[in-house]
């Protein structure tokens, strides 16, 4: 097989590529037999133990806010798996967890938790024409969530509605986001006194 780089422009490739009828390549690097690739350990051994601390963490959307919401799924999947599973206190699910979920996540299912008896009589004041008990479980996990945000953190109310409402479009029933947002923003009223 003659060398690279004496075959013609748009010429016969090397087998080894395994290229069909139209592939084209537009460039390649032609090493000698006896190169070697980097070292790994050497290239590893560069790299200062201080810089791979200082690495920022994974962060997804824009400024961070991916992660509270990533972190509110994590919570909402919880909570509704500990409903699922019977367990007396919902914050039990996190102590079967092989790795602590993030801590907002834990926070808010924990406080959900500690709190369930007052949320669902908060929900169920508001709700008209359904008990919490008949709310489908995705929807009644996302109410307490957003509840417990409304009565007891400093989470602005418009972050609390919009971010159930979008775990509500993702996971819940066609109409569920509509009734998820009316819900709370009738509890917002109360708990923060309308403030948006």
């Amino acid at each position: 097989m003659a060398p690279l780089s004496d075959a013609p422009a748009g010429g016969p490739n090397p087998a080894e590529l395994n290229l069909n009828d139209g592939d084209v390549v537009e460039s390649m690097e032609v090493l000698p037999a006896d190169a070697a690739g980097p070292d790994e350990d050497a290239v590893l051994a560069e790299v200062d133990a201080d810089e791979l601390e200082a690495v920022a963490p994974r962060v997804s959307g824009f400024d961070g806010v991916g992660t509270r919401r990533e972190a509110r799924e994590r919570a909402l999947a919880l909570l509704y798996e500990a409903e699922q599973k019977g367990l007396p206190a919902l914050a039990e699910v996190i102590d079967a967890l092989p790795l602590p979920p993030e801590p907002f996540a834990a926070e808010l299912v924990v406080g959900v938790s500690d709190h369930l008896g007052e949320l669902d009589e908060i929900i169920g004041r508001f709700s008209v024409g359904w008990t919490v008990i008949r709310m489908p479980a995705i929807d009644r996990a996302l109410l307490r969530m957003g509840t417990y945000e409304l009565a007891h953190t400093d989470v602005p109310v418009g972050v609390c509605i919009s971010e159930a409402v979008e775990l509500a479009k993702r996971y819940s029933t066609d109409d569920s986001h509509v009734f998820v947002n009316g819900l709370l923003s009738r509890l917002a009223a109360e708990l923060r006194g309308g403030a948006a």
